[in-house]
């Protein structure tokens, strides 16, 4: 069977700090690979503290792509995201050399392993005839609708979310079908040939890493990089000013906690969202678990990596 091309790629994550970077481009060097950003965030241009960027210096000569590609003003989907990515394994494979990618943004690696659903195209009478009674009737009562038509949908969706509620509605009125089952039966797993690697270390020496991390971060000019930020042409956009991080520093500029209370709140975030990361790769089947001890360097853990690959 002739795989995807996002399918031949290799694919390292991780939780935050876990030394995803550094491990890619010592396997990137043994594979002949060239390393592609599964990262929210790092697309970003001058965001480049807050979000452990790696330097030049630490990119080691391995090409890096999928970095720096918007301002912060913009935002981009998952879709448009996994659509940049597909062109650029086209180009990377026709160069000769594999497709590693490297990062921790969950929700970017399971479009890439599974795909997007976005559902039937839409049916324009149905939904104005929905968007009608949605003025009408109140975003409550469509919500009741829903929950009793696709109570899965309706749990994850908020009363007040009436694009996405009148869209699921329209979607069973026309086909039949709750969004939620039509959902299961497009999520399935990607071939069982497909490798995907996740850094699992120790949690202490994590969070250790983590807490020391964010206190590098403003030593590196974290705050700095925040006024510049809000400083330029057009004012940072939602997505860009919600990254942890970056969030909290806008509240400490703008007169909110004090910088002893940021970088704390700061740290225990991260320590969260580490921990949901770790939570979400492990509801991914494809996803194989690599336990590093502190002890191991990037380069071994990398070799370790290589001769797993090489070996199948």
């Amino acid at each position: 069977m002739t795989l995807a091309p996002e399918h031949r790629a290799i694919y390292l994550t991780g939780p935050t700090a876990s030394g995803k970077s550094a491990v890619g481009v010592h396997l990137a060097r043994l594979l002949d690979a060239e390393i592609l950003a599964l990262d929210s965030m790092t697309l970003y241009r001058g965001m480049d503290v807050g979000t452990a960027k790696p330097t030049r210096e630490e990119q080691g000569g391995v090409p890096h792509h999928l970095i720096d590609v918007l301002d912060p003003w913009e935002s981009a989907s998952v879709a448009q995201y996994r659509g940049w990515a597909l062109e650029m394994i086209q180009a990377v494979e026709s160069r000769g050399r594999r497709v590693l990618f490297v990062g921790g943004t969950a929700l970017y690696l399971k479009a890439m392993l599974r795909g997007l659903f976005d559902g039937p195209g839409a049916v324009p009478e149905v939904r104005g005839r929905l968007e009608a009674e949605a003025e009408s009737l109140g975003d409550a009562v469509m919500h009741a609708r829903l929950a009793t038509l696709d109570p899965a949908t309706a749990a994850r969706l908020h009363p007040n979310d009436r694009r996405r509620i009148v869209r699921a509605l329209e979607v069973i009125e026309t086909t039949g079908s709750p969004f939620s089952t039509l959902q299961c039966e497009h999520d399935r797993a990607a071939p069982a040939s497909v490798r995907v690697f996740a850094l699992t270390p120790p949690r202490p020496w994590l969070y250790d890493r983590i807490n020391r991390r964010v206190l590098g971060m403003f030593d590196a000019g974290l705050i700095d990089e925040v006024q510049r930020l809000q400083a330029g042409p057009r004012p940072m956009g939602s997505v860009a000013a919600q990254g942890v991080g970056y969030k909290e520093v806008i509240a400490h500029l703008a007169g909110g906690a004090d910088l002893r209370q940021t970088i704390d709140l700061i740290q225990t975030r991260t320590r969260q969202f580490a921990k949901r990361q770790g939570t979400w790769f492990r509801g991914l089947s494809e996803v194989s678990p690599i336990s590093i001890e502190p002890v191991e360097s990037a380069e071994v853990v990398a070799q370790r990596l290589a001769a797993e690959i090489v070996g199948d």
